[in-house]
C-alpha cells in the first residue's frame, strides 16, 4: 500500500510538473524579429529586448570593455542570406551570434558562429568569424533596445541599435548587379521556350542598374524572338541607345509603338520623347 501511495504521489507530481511547464507567459524582455531585404539579400535581426528601467545602463547594468550579448535572455543573431561586407570587411552567408564589446568612445561587433547560446556565458572568441570597430553616438532616450535597418538601397543598408541614449550603427553592403546577374544567367541558361519575360526583366535591371549593356542586349533579343510586345522592344530601344546605337533604337521604337494596345499614355508619350533625342544625334 506504501509503494502504491508513492506511485500515485509521484504520478501526480509529474502532471503538475507537466501543466507548470506548458504556461504561456511574457517575458521580461521580449522577443522582437526584424528583416531587410537588399537587393537580392534578406538579412534578418532576432532578439530580446531589455528596458532601462531606471538603471545605469553603461559601465554598470552593461560593463565596458566585455563582452555582451547585446540584448537579453539567448544571444541575438544575424541572419544574412548571401555572402554580405560589414564595414568593408567580407563575411559569408550565414546566421551569427552577433555580441559586441561596449566601449565609452569605440565598440566592437562580433559575428560569432556559434549563434545558438544563452547569453554570452559560453561565448568562445575562436569561433568568432569577424570583428568591427564602430563609434557609438548620443541619441534621444529610447526605453526598449531596438534594432533597425537605415537608408536601406539595393546595394546597402545601416544596421542601428539604440537603448538608453546611445545608437551605434554598423554599415552592410551588398554586390547586388553581381549576384542577380549571375541568378539572370543562371534563369536564362534553363530558359523555357515561351518565356519572355524573364530575359526581358533582367535586360531591364542591367539596364536600370549599369550591369553589362551587350549582356542585356542578348537577353531583350530573347525575350523579342519569343514574342515582340511594347514592353521588351522599347526596352530594346533604350539599351540600344545607351550603346550608342541611336539609328538602332529609333527603328526598334517605332515597332514598338505599333503595338500600343493596353498600354498606359504616359509609357507611349515617355518612348516618344526618348525616340526624339535620340533622332537629334
Amino acid at each position: 500500500m506504501k509503494s502504491l501511495k508513492i506511485l500515485l504521489l509521484s504520478a501526480i507530481l509529474c502532471i503538475g510538473s507537466s501543466a507548470i511547464a506548458q504556461v504561456a507567459l511574457p517575458r521580461v524582455s521580449q522577443n522582437a524579429t526584424v528583416t531587410q531585404a537588399v537587393g537580392v539579400t534578406d538579412i534578418t535581426i532576432t532578439y530580446s529586448r531589455p528596458g532601462v528601467k531606471n538603471r545605469v545602463i553603461w559601465g554598470q547594468l552593461v560593463p565596458y570593455d566585455k563582452v555582451w550579448r547585446t540584448g537579453a535572455n539567448e544571444a541575438i543573431t544575424i541572419s544574412f542570406s548571401t555572402d554580405v561586407k560589414v564595414e568593408g570587411q567580407s563575411l559569408p552567408a550565414g546566421k551569427y551570434a552577433l555580441m559586441t564589446i561596449p566601449g565609452q568612445t569605440e565598440w566592437t561587433v562580433i559575428f560569432n558562429k556559434t549563434s545558438d547560446q544563452w547569453g554570452a556565458f559560453e561565448y568562445k572568441p575562436e569561433a568568432d568569424v569577424l570583428r568591427v570597430k564602430v563609434k557609438p553616438t548620443a541619441t534621444s532616450q529610447q526605453e526598449w533596445m531596438e534594432f533597425s535597418f537605415e537608408n536601406p538601397t539595393v546595394e546597402s543598408t545601416d544596421v542601428v541599435l539604440r537603448w538608453e541614449k546611445v545608437q551605434v550603427t554598423f554599415a552592410v553592403q551588398v554586390d547586388t548587379l553581381a549576384k542577380a546577374t549571375a541568378n539572370c544567367r543562371s534563369a536564362i541558361a534553363s530558359l523555357k521556350s515561351d518565356d519572355f519575360r524573364t530575359p526581358s526583366n533582367c535586360a531591364q535591371f542591367a539596364l536600370n542598374n549599369k550591369g553589362d549593356l551587350n549582356e542585356a542586349l542578348q537577353w531583350i533579343d530573347k525575350s523579342v524572338s519569343v514574342k515582340e510586345r511594347f514592353g521588351n522592344l522599347s526596352t530594346k530601344a533604350r539599351i540600344q541607345a545607351a550603346l550608342g546605337k541611336n539609328a538602332d533604337a529609333v527603328a526598334t521604337a517605332k515597332k514598338a509603338l505599333t503595338l500600343t494596345q493596353d498600354v498606359p499614355a504616359e509609357d507611349i508619350d515617355g518612348l516618344k520623347k526618348e525616340m526624339q533625342q535620340w533622332g537629334n544625334h
